[in-house]
C-alpha cells in the first residue's frame, strides 16, 4: 500500500473542516452585528419620531404665552371697584370683579407662575382686612390665578402661564376704586394724605401700577397730615411659601 500523502491525509481534512468552522462563525458574527445595527436603527427612528411630536404638541418647546390663557401680556395699570368706606368686604360676584380685572377664572390653581406678595392697607393707623376667597368663586368652583385664601393679606399669584400680575387687576378683583388720591371713598385732601410703599419705600403716582414680585410687602397707608403710622417694609413669611 503507497504512503499516505501528508497534504491530504487526516491533518489537512481537520484544517479544511476548521476552515469552514471559521468561515461559518465569521458569517454568523456579520450576521448578528447586522441585525443588531438595524434593531438600534429602528429604536432611534423611534425615539427621534418621539421626540418630534412631543416637540410639535408643544407648540415647538416654547412656553405657552399669556394670551393662549386669557391672561394680559401687560397688566392693567387702573383699577375699578366700590367708592365706599371701609370695610370693603369679599366681593358678591367673584366671577365678574375677574372678568373686570380682564382675567380668566381657572378650573384650577396653575403652577406655572407661582408667587407670593402681602398686601397691608392701612386707614387713620388701623388695620383694614384684606377678606378670604377675592378671586374665588365657590359656586362655579373655579378660580383666578390672582387671588386670596385668607384674611391675611396674602396676595397668591398662580397662573398656568409666564406672565406679571399688577396690584391694579388685584383691587379691581376686590371690588375696591384705588388712584393717587383716593381709595374707596376715602380721599386726599383737606388734612389727609394717601401714599403707597413697597417694601417700606414709598412709590409714588397710582399704586394701581405696581407689579406684583415675589414676597413684596405692599401697604396703602390713608392718614391725617399730622398722624405718623409706621410702615411695615417686610412680612414674616412662613417657611416654604
Amino acid at each position: 500500500m503507497p504512503p499516505k500523502d501528508p497534504d491530504h491525509g487526516p491533518p489537512q481534512a481537520r484544517r479544511d473542516r476548521a476552515a469552514a468552522l471559521r468561515a461559518q462563525a465569521a458569517s454568523a458574527e456579520r450576521r448578528r452585528r447586522l441585525l443588531l445595527i438595524t434593531v438600534v436603527g429602528v429604536i432611534a427612528a423611534a425615539v427621534i419620531a418621539g421626540i418630534t411630536i412631543a416637540v410639535v404638541s408643544s407648540g415647538g418647546g416654547t412656553s405657552p404665552s399669556p394670551e393662549s390663557a386669557g391672561i394680559p401680556t401687560a397688566p392693567m395699570k387702573t383699577s375699578s371697584g366700590r367708592t365706599t368706606s371701609p370695610p370693603w368686604g369679599t366681593p358678591d360676584d367673584p366671577s365678574a370683579r375677574v372678568a373686570a380685572a380682564g382675567l380668566p377664572m381657572l378650573g384650577e390653581e396653575g403652577n406655572v407662575e407661582h408667587i407670593h406678595a402681602h398686601l397691608d392697607v392701612i386707614v387713620n393707623g388701623k388695620p383694614v382686612a384684606v377678606p378670604p376667597n377675592i378671586g374665588v368663586d365657590q359656586r362655579t368652583q373655579q378660580i383666578s390665578p390672582l387671588h386670596t385664601h385668607a384674611a391675611d393679606g396674602v396676595i397668591h399669584v398662580e397662573s398656568p402661564v409666564k406672565a406679571t400680575f399688577s396690584l391694579g387687576q388685584f383691587m379691581t378683583e376686590w371690588d375696591v376704586a384705588l388712584t393717587a388720591q383716593t381709595i374707596g371713598a376715602l380721599k386726599a385732601g383737606n388734612g389727609n394724605v394717601l401714599h403707597a410703599y413697597v417694601n417700606g419705600k414709598e412709590r409714588p403716582g397710582d399704586p394701581s401700577g405696581i407689579e406684583l414680585r415675589a414676597h413684596d410687602e405692599i401697604a396703602i397707608v390713608y392718614r391725617p397730615t399730622t398722624t405718623k403710622v409706621t410702615v411695615p417694609d417686610s412680612y414674616d413669611w412662613p417657611p416654604g411659601e
